[in-house]
């Protein structure tokens, strides 16, 4: 049976026909500028047949270097935008193959889920538990598009100042796991040229320090200030964050906001909307006066188990029709659109919240 790929000598290569034979044409010279090239190859490919094999060592190490920066600038090839996928987990009749976690960041809307407030906080979850276990998984092409989806995240909080300290923490996973991959574990489990990698991990870096350079300029306004509200009204403010850091931070502001948010009634609240009573049991924190400590109680309670996610919009899957996919809230209310074709009698009750590890979870095989 004939090979039917692109070229019998070696897919991905063009060749043409000399009076010596066969001879490969290079197709990244005419593409990149190299302006580091330091060696004439028209001098060295000359008619001196002594220069002739130096010339072929330079013009592979010149094509090489110039091919691992092509590949390291470019975009993905793969540019989907579908708002639902099929997760397979098996061959059928109907349908051969599964679905991987690669295939599913690559065809899965991120870069548009990313401009909406209410899915920024969830997808930059996604992409730290990629980066913290998931990351060899991921296919070349899935890897380039999860550091292009990066690339945009990173943008998005240096220009709207949005939740800079979760980036931090994805970047700082990210960091770690590659520097592990590389240094301990070994470069084969990475997918790619060691070069593109190293070109990550400074690109990496520069992010890093552009968000600790990052500076939130002051707003000026004439209305009336947080600190104008009542103390009744601040205080129920405070008891509506579910973060711990975000309510120290604005504790922080004001000698005001440190008193309301050093209050055991507020932390007590906080730790029974992430905990359950069980856990309360084995981890008691008490005082010198035998009261609980309930900031102290947080903490430690954070310690030992995880804490409840809470996110204003998330991916949606459907338990009859096998489909992981966005739900468009505005569609679903004015159209009665699910955000996917699905032919249940009763499609509300056959959809399902995923938190970022459950989405991890539906590609584990």
């Amino acid at each position: 049976m004939p090979f039917l790929g692109k070229d019998w000598r070696s897919p991905g290569w063009s060749w043409t026909k000399t009076e010596h034979g066969w001879k490969r044409i290079v197709l990244y010279g005419h593409e990149l500028e190299d302006n580091n090239r330091e060696i004439d190859l028209a001098e060295l490919c000359s008619d001196n047949k002594e220069n002739l094999f130096v010339g072929d060592v330079c013009e592979l190490a010149t094509t090489k270097r110039k091919k691992d920066f092509y590949n390291n600038n470019t975009k993905s090839q793969f540019v989907y935008r579908d708002k639902w996928i099929y997760v397979q987990k098996g061959s059928t009749k109907e349908r051969h193959g599964y679905c991987t976690l690669g295939e599913a960041l690559n065809r899965l809307d991120f870069s548009s889920a990313i401009q909406d407030l209410r899915r920024f906080n969830y997808v930059a979850k996604l992409f730290q538990l990629i980066a913290r276990s998931q990351l060899t998984s991921l296919s070349g092409a899935a890897q380039k598009n999860y550091f292009n989806i990066l690339e945009k995240i990173v943008r998005k909080v240096l220009e709207d100042h949005y939740n800079p300290r979760l980036v931090k923490e994805l970047l700082q996973d990210l960091s770690s796991t590659l520097h592990s991959l590389t240094l301990h574990v070994g470069r084969c489990v990475l997918v790619g040229n060691v070069n593109i990698w190293l070109c990550r991990l400074e690109t990496i870096l520069k992010w890093q320090q552009q968000l600790n350079n990052l500076q939130i300029p002051k707003q000026m306004c004439n209305g009336m200030l947080f600190n104008d509200l009542p103390l009744h009204m601040q205080n129920k403010i405070l008891y509506k964050l579910s973060d711990a850091y975000d309510i120290i931070n604005l504790g922080q502001a004001t000698p005001t906001l440190y008193l309301l948010s050093e209050n055991q009634t507020l932390w007590k609240r906080l730790c029974h909307f992430h905990f359950s009573d069980k856990q309360f049991c084995r981890n008691v924190v008490l005082t010198k006066s035998d009261n609980v400590d309930w900031k102290l109680m947080y903490f430690t309670l954070q310690k030992h188990y995880p804490m409840k996610e809470q996110y204003g919009d998330t991916l949606h899957f459907c338990k009859h029709c096998s489909i992981l996919f966005w739900k468009d809230r505005h569609l679903a209310l004015l159209f009665k659109d699910w955000g996917h074709p699905c032919t249940a009698n009763d499609p509300d009750s056959c959809l399902m919240p995923i938190s970022p590890q459950h989405f991890i979870d539906l590609f584990k095989f």
